[in-house]
């Protein structure tokens, strides 16, 4: 929940000039609060992907505050998140709802980033393969044969995020490795499938991270809200990674 008009302008149009320089085929995308989508897409052109943060469990009706996945793709989006640790955190959301949001989101017409990831906790009572497994295999149990191709997960350990904490490569290289295994056990294209790190992602640990043969990725948070750091990301993507 970060953002104005004047970061907006500033931010998408500084990150998407710079990305025209970048010969490694990075894919990046942009989530901002809800209310600024609209500008975000405007100013993104086709160089930039956009999404959403949240979307509702429902397609419509007496939900007020809510908004649906439906209404995210009516204004443009290409991309919704679902299951933030921050939003299982703060507002509670369960497995069987994060479940329902990918369904909706995937019946839209969207593609989904589902985040999974374990608290301190979960990792220091030697859970923390479990627990991200359990919710690997439950966010995604209603995906159809045919919408394997728009599904993206994110691993965010929660004991990283913000907190300037980093899994190191090795162990996030190890939890990729399982997300991997829980997904070509539910019969999903595995290898096709980019399986994102976050928790404070930097410049600084980007290429280790992104060198690693499962890791396709990043879920920036903080850092993408400053465009050359954004951008050194960015560039630490390898030249053969999917995103």
């Amino acid at each position: 929940m970060n953002g104005s008009l004047d970061l907006v302008r500033n931010l998408v149009g500084d990150v998407k000039a710079r990305l025209s320089g970048l010969d490694n085929g990075v894919e990046a995308v942009i989530i901002p609060p809800a209310l600024y989508v609209e500008s975000v897409k405007g100013l993104a052109g086709e160089s930039l992907g956009v999404g959403v943060q949240n979307v509702s469990q429902w397609t419509s009706g007496a939900f007020t505050g809510e908004i649906s996945a439906d209404m995210a793709k009516d204004l443009g989006c290409d991309w919704a998140l679902v299951g933030h640790s921050e939003r299982r955190q703060y507002f509670g959301e369960t497995d069987e709802l994060v479940a329902a949001k990918v369904e909706r989101v995937l019946q839209s017409g969207l593609q989904v980033v589902l985040c999974v990831g374990e608290t301190l906790e979960d990792r220091e009572r030697g859970e923390a393969e479990t627990v991200v497994s359990s919710q690997v295999a439950s966010g995604l149990a209603g995906v159809d044969e045919g919408q394997w191709s728009r599904v993206v997960v994110a691993y965010e350990p929660v004991w990283a995020i913000g907190t300037g904490k980093t899994a190191t490569s090795e162990d996030a290289q190890s939890m990729h490795a399982e997300i991997r295994r829980v997904l070509a056990g539910m019969g999903a294209p595995s290898k096709q499938i980019s399986v994102l790190y976050g928790g404070s992602v930097k410049a600084d640990n980007a290429a280790a991270l992104f060198a690693e043969p499962d890791i396709d990725g990043g879920l920036i948070g903080g850092a993408s809200l400053i465009a050359e750091e954004f951008m050194s990301i960015c560039r630490s993507m390898p030249a053969s990674a999917k995103d």
